[in-house]
């Protein structure tokens, strides 16, 4: 949802520049910041904007640079008088000299007045046109920046992929080794001759299907394609956010289960790669 898009136009007497910056936001937080001559086109432009931002925290703004003589300050002349009258009548009234109070009195409230001016239809055309190419600008960041993460997101999506082959490689040794760890504990117990064989198979069984795996691997693997497929879609960012949930719930179940030091390593790396992912996601619409 980050982005930055900037045009400028030189009119007749002033130069325009119109610029859009967005950041992550839930929702669409839409500011404007435009010249007072142009305030009634605001609504025009909040729809415009949300054409382009479905989410995010949008900064709008238009600044507009006087390079010409258009007479925008004017003089309150009889409001002058007025205070100049009355500076001089307490100079009287105090007994001081008389000066030069010119530069007090256009320090005074509303003695200069800058000009509203209203935008006609042309400059108004000309100042449209400046947004339009702001806004491509501001999508053309946006497209480069998701072109940028989409091949983070298929890079370590790959490499959780990668390593759950792994998983799936030392998966049959810890059973086995499981089982002999189990085995031996149990010898040194209570010996090897008071060991029931068939029970001590049956409580087996029950304990590795307890840690059977089977079912988080294949959803995993499930998870992580159908996250490489939704990025395909317009507007997925939410979509994506909650796969990416699913995703993390599998490793966490599989790290819960394993029981196995090179498994354990695997889930961390996954971890670390799936955090990454979501970090990032803050940034996809």
């Amino acid at each position: 949802m980050t982005g930055y898009g900037k045009a400028v136009c030189e009119l007749p007497q002033k130069k325009v520049t119109v610029e859009i910056r967005s950041l992550n936001s839930r929702q669409l937080d839409l500011g404007l910041r435009v010249p007072s001559a142009y305030r009634e086109k605001e609504a025009e432009l909040r729809a415009e904007l949300s054409k382009h931002a479905e989410r995010g925290k949008v900064d709008f703004s238009i600044y507009a640079e006087h390079t010409g003589d258009a007479g925008l300050v004017s003089v309150n002349m009889p409001l002058a008088l007025n205070y100049h009258n009355a500076l001089k009548n307490l100079a009287q009234a105090i007994g001081e000299t008389q000066g030069n109070y010119l530069p007090l009195i256009v320090k005074m409230p509303e003695v200069l007045r800058q000009e509203r001016q209203e935008a006609d239809e042309q400059e108004w055309k000309a100042i449209a046109k400046t947004v339009q190419d702001a806004l491509k600008a501001f999508n053309k960041f946006r497209e480069d920046e998701g072109g940028t993460l989409k091949k983070e997101f298929e890079q370590r999506v790959g490499i959780i992929l990668a390593k759950l082959a792994e998983v799936r490689g030392l998966d049959p040794q810890r059973n086995i080794t499981i089982r002999e760890r189990i085995g031996k504990n149990l010898e040194e117990l209570v010996g090897n001759e008071k060991i029931d064989r068939n029970r001590f198979e049956q409580e087996l069984i029950y304990y590795l299907e307890k840690l059977d795996i089977s079912e988080e691997k294949l959803r995993l693997q499930t998870h992580c394609e159908y996250f490489l497929q939704t990025m395909q879609e317009a507007s997925s960012g939410r979509k994506l956010g909650f796969i990416a949930q699913e995703i993390g719930r599998e490793i966490n179940t599989i790290g819960s289960k394993a029981n196995d030091a090179g498994i354990q390593r695997l889930v961390v790396e996954m971890k670390d790669e799936l955090e990454k992912i979501k970090e990032q996601l803050l940034n996809v619409l």
